[in-house]
């Protein structure tokens, strides 16, 4: 689970200042597609964290 907190505070640091509400939950979604042949459960928790993202912002 550190693991997704880290991927999270990375892509926030890395945020351009104008950018919309769905863009990290975009980017989450994106590293969990990539990422879900060689790990699922990781990519389970990208979706999670994008989800819980979105659920906060909205």
């Amino acid at each position: 689970m550190s693991t997704v907190f880290a991927v999270i505070s990375r892509l926030l640091s890395s945020r351009p200042a104008v950018q919309d509400e769905a863009g990290l939950a975009h980017q989450l979604m994106n590293s969990a597609d990539a990422c879900a042949g060689n790990s699922p459960h990781h990519a389970q928790e990208l979706r999670e964290a994008a989800y819980a993202y979105l659920s906060v912002v909205r």
